[in-house]
């Protein structure tokens, strides 16, 4: 079994900075891509951002030049440092892991979510 425990998210007033984590344990082999996701109620799940094991990252256009995310193979984490935050990036986050376990199976895992908040 895999777990991703994320740690980071809080209250910020706009144009502030937050750093999210989200460490991976358990029976890992490989982990393939991570990423992160937000949602606010009654939207659908969102991805803000993601990066490849090799370290090629994507984001979505809301979030770009201000979201870094960014991974530790060798801890098996992954960050997003998020600047310039804008009420609107007001979400859950939750990171996502495309992961091998040591039975062989490749099977997605997500963190608890975390609450980000923007506001004055």
């Amino acid at each position: 079994q895999v777990q991703l425990v994320e740690s980071g998210g809080g209250l910020v007033q706009p144009g502030g900075s937050l750093r999210l984590s989200c460490a991976a344990s358990g029976s890992i082999f490989s982990i393939y891509a991570m990423g992160w996701y937000r949602q606010t109620p009654g939207k659908e799940r969102e991805l803000v951002a993601a990066i490849t094991s090799g370290g090629s990252t994507n984001y979505a256009d809301s979030v770009k030049d201000r979201f870094t995310i960014s991974r530790d193979n060798a801890k098996n984490t992954v960050y997003l440092q998020m600047n310039s935050l804008k009420p609107e990036d007001t979400a859950v986050y939750s990171c996502n892991a495309d992961v091998r376990g040591t039975n062989g199976w490749r099977k997605n895992y997500w963190g608890q979510g975390n609450q980000v908040t923007v506001s004055s």
